[in-house]
């Protein structure tokens, strides 16, 4: 047990000591550390003015940089990383960074607020590699906002020095993490079990802790609603929870897979699966975020939690006490936010069938901000014509109930159906038979139950009539 939080910041060991293991990387920068480049705007991984870098090499010894948002990230979670800010900017001879200069130079700053957290995107984008392609820029600065400059200069800036990799050196070793690290200080104690055993006995004897991964989710709770949690699970390195795998047509993902691995995998038939996971958080976001997480936070409004139903996913759990089962995803979810995840659970791995050539596989996300934003209505929808007949659906919604469900009442009406425009119709009127959507303020019950019959159309009209543009993002 230590109170040292060793990691590699700006290039140089760090011994943090001293503080709590759940206190934000962003307070400690702006505080011990001094290091008040880094901006808090939001403390909800909203406006990015907060973005550092997490630093690593791949396996084969690529580099990679991940932007993440400093406000949601606990300092336990660094131990054993490298992390950079923007004072950890330089070029070659020691000038300023060429992103720095091109967004001076560029005019794409003013009050100098937001600055900090676009630069530290902008490099974490020129250090990927990547062409100036605009999908991919306005992609990469999606997570921040500006409100006084204008987002062309910076669109502009990052253009002009995209593709230049090689003015980042690659990153020193961190002190990487070794078997099971325990870090306390003050009121709580941060578990980081490296091995599969670890961390089920630890879920087995303190059934109330922490269960963090990415802590796009629970990092809230410290950063904006300042909770102090006795006991922190990290369950980020346990090698299990990390395995990815694409085999015999089934795709099977660790619970600490994070959105940014997982995306690679979301191509082809599940292209329409990856569009919505880049619009469910940006790159900060995905760098940290795990499906894992997000089923077991089981919102109704959970993104990935329609697309597993239309999938007919299966969740893997594990205990200590009885081993790995394997409950159907259609059984997981038993109440607003409540699952059949026993106390002593955990997570293990999410799996599904891709779908098949000439399937019809959709994903509809409606929401007040396109990007970034919580959905209004989310719709899923898994079907299969042949010969003109309906021969298998699934329909999933989220937002549209106290957990996120299928429409089974619509896929009955829609099984063994000819696939027209009239059957469509008669299903989408039959959607208040299957919800009963509350009121809030993103959106009436009447509003959403028109919407969901509106994506069932638009489903139909995808599906026939692949000439028509029936998705508009701007004019």
């Amino acid at each position: 047990m230590s109170d040292t939080i060793a990691f590699t910041l700006n290039d140089r060991p760090v011994e943090a000591t001293g503080i709590s293991p759940a206190m934000t990387l962003l307070d400690w920068l702006r505080g011990p550390a001094r290091l008040t480049g880094t901006k808090e705007g939001c403390a909800e991984g909203d406006c990015g003015a907060c973005t550092v870098v997490f630093e690593r090499l791949s396996s084969s010894g690529a580099r990679i940089c991940e932007p993440v948002n400093a406000c949601l990230v606990m300092m336990g979670q660094v131990h054993g990383c490298a992390v950079r800010t923007v004072e950890g900017l330089r070029g070659r001879d020691g000038a300023p960074h060429p992103v720095q200069i091109a967004l001076a130079e560029g005019d794409g700053t003013q009050c100098g607020y937001c600055t900090p957290g676009i630069v530290m995107s902008m490099y974490a984008f020129v250090a990927g590699g990547e062409p100036p392609e605009p999908t991919l820029l306005h992609d990469a600065l999606a997570g921040n906002l500006c409100r006084c400059t204008g987002y062309r200069p910076i669109v502009d800036a990052m253009a002009r020095v995209a593709g230049h990799a090689a003015d980042a050196a690659p990153p020193p070793a961190a002190g990487s993490v070794t078997g099971n690290a325990v870090l306390m200080h003050g009121a709580t104690r941060f578990d980081v079990p490296a091995t599969m055993a670890g961390l089920l006995a630890l879920r087995r004897d303190h059934p109330d802790a922490w269960l963090l991964a990415g802590g796009t989710d629970l990092g809230l709770l410290v950063s904006h609603d300042r909770q102090i949690p006795a006991r922190v699970v990290h369950v980020a390195r346990v090698p299990e929870l990390q395995a990815l795998v694409l085999e015999h047509g089934r795709l099977r993902i660790g619970a600490a897979v994070t959105y940014a691995r997982l995306l690679p995998f979301l191509e082809g038939p599940l292209a329409p699966f990856g569009a919505m996971v880049r619009r469910l958080g940006s790159r900060q976001i995905r760098a940290l975020g795990t499906i894992g997480g997000n089923i077991g936070t089981a919102s109704p409004i959970g993104d990935t939690l329609p697309v597993l139903l239309a999938l007919d996913a299966s969740v893997r759990l594990r205990s200590a006490a009885r081993g790995a089962r394997l409950v159907g995803i259609d059984d997981f979810f038993t109440g607003y936010r409540k699952t059949v995840l026993a106390p002593d659970e955990i997570i293990e791995a999410v799996d599904f069938e891709v779908p098949l050539h000439g399937d019809i596989f959709q994903v509809d996300k409606v929401s007040k901000r396109r990007d970034q934003d919580i959905s209004t209505v989310l719709g899923a929808y898994l079907l299969r014509v042949e010969g003109g007949i309906v021969r298998t659906v699934r329909l999933a919604f989220g937002g549209m109930a106290a957990t996120p469900a299928r429409a089974l009442r619509v896929e009955t009406a829609l099984l063994g159906q000819a696939w027209t425009e009239a059957t469509i119709e008669r299903a989408a009127a039959m959607l208040g038979e299957d919800f009963q959507p509350l009121d809030d303020w993103r959106g009436s019950a009447a509003f959403r139950l028109t919407v969901a019959g509106n994506l069932l159309r638009r489903l139909y009209m995808r599906a026939s009539r692949p000439d028509l543009v029936v998705e508009i993002d701007q004019l």
